[in-house]
């Protein structure tokens, strides 16, 4: 039940993903962004990380997202301009996308070693205290600068969404 699970919830954040990118409204493509966060929690339940799951709700398509809508509406960010693709996007676009993945998979399968297969539930390092430990830790400066670049995108948002008077 779990992999007919897990293989639902990744169809859905690939679909979103794709969606995500296809779309030229940016708050359609804001609310694709929400679909795969969801489906990413979804997937975190499924390998017994709940507090993960937890904070990618919580965080990510709660707090994050609103941040983004926020700047869109800022910038008054309308639909983008469609424009002539070129030949080449046209009719080699698809098969060279196809392609490139095979090479890629093609590499991954010979240069990556032979791992473990996933054993749903037996990861046990998403409680809030083994996460908290980490990430106060280990991960402590990676954390301050994520928060610090975040401050400065929404300062420059700010800046360039301010109308001269």
């Amino acid at each position: 039940m779990d992999a007919i699970l897990f293989l639902i919830f990744a169809a859905i954040a690939v679909g979103c993903a794709i969606n995500l990118v296809v779309q030229t409204h940016p708050i359609s493509s804001a609310l694709s962004l929400i679909g795969v966060m969801l489906a990413l929690a979804v997937l975190y339940l499924l390998l017994g990380a709940e507090f993960l799951a937890a904070a990618q709700i919580i965080v990510y398509a709660g707090a994050i997202m609103v941040l983004f809508v926020f700047v869109i509406m800022l910038l008054n960010a309308g639909a983008e301009q469609r424009v002539n693709r070129a030949q080449f996007a046209k009719f080699l676009g698809v098969p060279a996308l196809i392609g490139f993945l095979g090479v890629v998979s093609f590499l991954i399968q010979t240069l990556m070693p032979n791992t473990k297969d996933v054993v749903f539930g037996a990861f046990r390092n998403g409680t809030a205290e083994a996460v908290g430990r980490k990430l106060f830790t280990e991960y402590l400066l990676p954390f301050e600068v994520t928060s610090l670049l975040i401050l400065i995108a929404i300062l420059g948002a700010v800046v360039l969404a301010r109308k001269e008077i």
